[in-house]
């Protein structure tokens, strides 16, 4: 039985590899991935970043600002 599964995983893997080698992914010894995809997606990502702090920047710090001046002392001026 051991041989017989042995033999099927041979035959398998005999027909992934040449599936590969006629598609260009092997043969050479090189394993080539989607880089230009990848580069794309995080050039993308790193724009939409930026836009988006440079849109929310004034808001945030006019936000932050009516918070901090809406304090009125330490402990809460609760005048107790």
């Amino acid at each position: 039985m051991g041989r017989r599964i042995g033999q099927t995983l041979r035959a398998r893997w005999l027909a992934w590899r040449s599936a590969t080698d006629a598609t260009g992914a092997g043969g050479d010894g090189r394993d080539r991935g989607d880089v230009p995809g990848w580069v794309m997606i995080t050039v993308m990502t790193a724009a939409l970043v930026v836009a988006i702090a440079t849109l929310a920047t004034p808001a945030l710090q006019n936000l932050f600002t009516s918070a901090i001046n809406s304090v009125s002392g330490v402990g809460g001026g609760g005048g107790g």
